[in-house]
């Protein structure tokens, strides 16, 4: 894995004009997701926001021909939920919103969670603690510390709490391309893969479910669910490795404010 390559100064500097916009194109977002919004409107507006305020491109659409510009998994999908004009937010539904955004050749990618109307408590705290498993992968980003320092960090905050890792779906390198080298596992043990160097970047993307860890794939070959049905959640950050640690590349104006 000494063959992943590192950012440029200013390959640096264009991943975090990308992240920079992503994070507008959530603030945006958050004005907007609401009851009774279908996950299609969802999809229409981002790309409409992306193209012409930001003049950037949403990478998803069309890469290995998928036709929209963001994914959309609620409650029990995992990942990579299809948008569809009748599909409704409904009260009590938790909505992962997953986006990739291209600016001048390079790639930023986040997810978020949101909560529609009133949310139980027990989806509330699995949103929570995904939240805080994603922070501790985080924060076990430096240099010279490992790939396995992330997974374990994930694993150990997700499963304290009771919940399971889904292992399938891994974060990944980003840069150029929407998916590159090192692959970023959300479980592991502390001191195994690849060393981090400074220049990195990659994403950092957990799925954590509130019952078993397995997963399947639906008929229309992208929408992935729980097989037991219970819930799902996902958080994700594009992040680089610094000198002294990492910077959040997609951080959220909100996030900024508290860490």
């Amino acid at each position: 894995m000494n063959s992943v390559a590192t950012k440029t100064t200013r390959e640096q500097a264009l991943m975090r004009d990308a992240g920079r916009l992503l994070a507008r194109v959530f603030a945006m977002l958050d004005e907007f997701i609401a009851p009774g919004v279908s996950t299609m409107q969802i999809n229409d507006r981002v790309e409409d926001f992306i193209v012409n305020t930001l003049h950037a491109r949403p990478a998803s659409k069309g890469q290995y021909d998928y036709p929209f510009s963001l994914n959309t998994s609620i409650n029990e999908v995992v990942c990579h939920g299809m948008p569809r004009e009748s599909q409704l937010l409904q009260d009590g539904d938790i909505v992962n919103v997953d986006i990739t955004l291209e600016k001048g050749g390079y790639i930023a990618d986040s997810s978020k969670m949101y909560l529609i109307g009133s949310v139980s408590p027990a989806a509330r705290q699995l949103v929570d603690t995904t939240y805080k498993a994603m922070w501790a992968g985080i924060d076990a980003v430096k240099p010279g510390a490992t790939l396995g320092d992330i997974g374990h960090a994930i694993q150990r905050c997700a499963e304290s709490r009771g919940y399971s890792v889904v292992r399938e779906y891994c974060g990944h390198g980003k840069g150029r391309e929407m998916h590159e080298e090192p692959q970023v596992l959300h479980y592991g043990r502390r001191g195994s893969g690849a060393l981090l160097r400074e220049g990195m970047t990659f994403t950092i993307e957990p799925m954590i479910n509130q019952g078993s860890r397995k997963t399947r794939v639906k008929k229309d070959g992208w929408t992935v669910v729980t097989r037991d049905g219970k819930l799902s959640a996902q958080w994700e950050h594009t992040v680089l490795v610094t000198a002294t640690g990492c910077e959040v590349l997609t951080l959220r104006e909100e996030e900024a404010l508290h860490r």
